[in-house]
């Protein structure tokens, strides 16, 4: 995660093998989470910082090349996961080769099924899954370009069905 300081240049902003934008989702037991998003995700080069309680304090994990961090629910950092709030609405895009493996693995691994997959009219086959955490995936394979007027027409002919 950018640990290693650049003698030369100093540190970077965003370190190397970040991204501009990371998720940093916050779950009950989300020492659970990781080992989830390992099984359902295929996430892959975990980096744990339990604390004295060992709960964890801060996790980063790859998903596809993306890191994606966790925390335990804390009130003291004012942080609740979506269990304690009720939901969320915020939802994880997760592009794949095959949406419909991808899918079914995250389920057997313990996902909830919110939206089977499907043929979408913007091109893409996709699917949408709840984690055991309380955190939305909805997960997608490109399968084919849709040029803006198409996807226009495609789009009001599904508003009026």
């Amino acid at each position: 995660m950018g640990l290693s300081p650049d003698a030369a240049a100093g540190p970077s902003p965003v370190p190397p093998d970040m991204h501009a934008v990371t998720p940093h989702l916050i779950c009950r037991d989300a020492a659970g989470a990781m080992d989830f998003y390992q099984r359902a995700f295929g996430a892959q080069g975990a980096i744990r910082l339990d604390g004295p309680d060992g709960k964890l304090v801060h996790g980063c994990l790859w998903i596809g090349g993306s890191a994606v961090m966790l925390m335990e629910e804390s009130s003291v950092c004012q942080a609740d996961s979506p269990d304690t709030l009720g939901g969320t609405p915020v939802s994880l895009h997760l592009y794949v080769p095959d949406a419909d493996a991808a899918f079914e693995r995250a389920v057997k691994a313990g996902a909830s099924v919110m939206m089977p997959p499907s043929d979408m009219f913007w091109g893409d086959r996709y699917g949408v899954v709840r984690d055991p955490y309380g955190h939305r995936w909805s997960i997608a394979s490109h399968v084919r370009d849709v040029n803006p007027e198409d996807m226009r027409a495609a789009m009001a002919r599904s508003a009026g069905a």
